[in-house]
């Protein structure tokens, strides 16, 4: 009887793989992805830096710029900047969450010096992957142009930068232009029960 359901897992595993080598085979295409981390769940950040994670693995030079946070002690910010200063830029753009500074005009001034230090890093021939961190939020609130993003992301990106953008309720253009887009669903989390944010999990 374990003979039959090995024979038959094994057939089944061989067609699997004949069908990914074929599929696998159509994909020679590379190129630098814009790529985008939105929705209501938790992941959004952890997910991007993930991915800055993976390129100093493999000796890909990375810039972050981090708006709306401030100068929130992140884990993040901590351990590349005391850890990773040569493999990875990391620049912070904006005073901390809108309901914190009260103060429009700075946000926008803060979101438009981030904008400003993102599209120099994603410019310089040196660097191949940056993540922008909550910039949705900034779009959201209208402190950017997202015309004026989206455009310079399709016509002057370089071709083989990857760039991450994360926050919520990014907008409708930019997941158009986006070759990958992954919404987080919210399916339970801590906070509705009164648990506040903590280190490790949420920053």
């Amino acid at each position: 009887m374990t003979d039959d359901i090995n024979a038959r897992h094994n057939a089944k595993m061989r067609k699997i793989k004949a069908a990914r080598d074929k599929m696998m085979a159509t994909k020679t295409e590379e190129k630098g992805l814009i790529m985008v981390h939105t929705g209501p769940g938790k992941g959004k950040s952890s997910s991007g830096f993930g991915m800055i994670m993976r390129c100093i693995a493999h000796g890909m030079p990375a810039s972050v710029v981090q708006f709306i946070k401030g100068n929130w002690i992140t884990g993040e910010k901590r351990f590349l900047r005391d850890r990773f200063s040569e493999e990875v830029r990391f620049f912070v753009s904006g005073e901390g969450f809108t309901w914190e500074t009260q103060d429009r005009e700075r946000d926008i001034a803060a979101a438009q010096n981030g904008w400003q230090i993102a599209k120099e890093q994603i410019l310089d021939p040196e660097i191949q992957f940056v993540l922008l961190d909550e910039i949705n939020i900034a779009l959201r609130y209208d402190y950017l142009d997202i015309d004026e993003v989206v455009d310079f992301l399709l016509t002057e990106k370089p071709t083989m930068t990857h760039v991450c953008l994360t926050g919520r309720d990014a907008k409708p253009e930019l997941i158009a232009a986006a070759d990958l887009v992954t919404e987080m669903t919210e399916v339970k989390h801590p906070f509705h029960d009164g648990v506040k944010a903590q280190r490790g999990v949420e920053f």
